[in-house]
């Protein structure tokens, strides 16, 4: 069988593996093939391509400058006024929960014991002081570097996104 490069047929390395795949199917290849540890490669992988896949650099090697200013921006601001409004409505639960409590105390419908609020509120800052002397885990580390690269890679999107974010949360 004439080989595909002397038909004048260019081949990328994904088809030569298939051409080899092939020809092993029909016993006339003799090659050797070493194992692949998927478990090993998929650790070694960022998380944004364990989710989006191989073909998920970044954008800017996909997207013009203004494409990539409005999926930031577009994304940023949805982001921003969710946050906006989610956040309100929390403010007016914990507020209105807060303000709740403080009337019920006022009334007399709960006795507020300070003494042992007070105990627990040391006991609290204790726990709080020992956390604080602890390293940073090497898993919040490692999150981190992929964030950072992920924005050092995407710095328009992520410019777009900022500058969104604050727009949604003003609107």
């Amino acid at each position: 069988m004439p080989s595909p490069s002397s038909r004048g047929l260019q081949l990328c390395p994904r088809d030569t593996s298939s051409l080899e795949m092939a020809a092993t199917s029909q016993g006339n290849f003799d090659g050797k093939f070493e194992a692949l540890d998927l478990a090993e490669l998929t650790k070694k992988q960022p998380w944004w391509r364990k989710l989006f896949g191989q073909e998920s650099g970044p954008s800017a090697e996909k997207y013009s400058v203004a494409t990539q200013l409005l999926i930031g921006g577009v994304t940023g601001w949805c982001t921003g006024f969710i946050f906006q409004k989610v956040g309100k409505l929390a403010a007016t639960a914990v507020g209105g929960g807060f303000f709740i409590l403080q009337l019920a105390n006022h009334t007399g419908y709960i006795k507020v014991d300070w003494q042992r609020v007070e105990k627990d509120m040391k006991k609290a800052k204790e726990q709080l002081k020992i956390r604080k002397n602890n390293q940073i885990p090497t898993e919040v580390k490692s999150k981190a570097e992929e964030v950072v690269s992920f924005v050092k890679k995407n710095v328009l999107v992520t410019g777009g996104f900022f500058g969104g974010f604050l727009l949604g949360m003003a609107s």
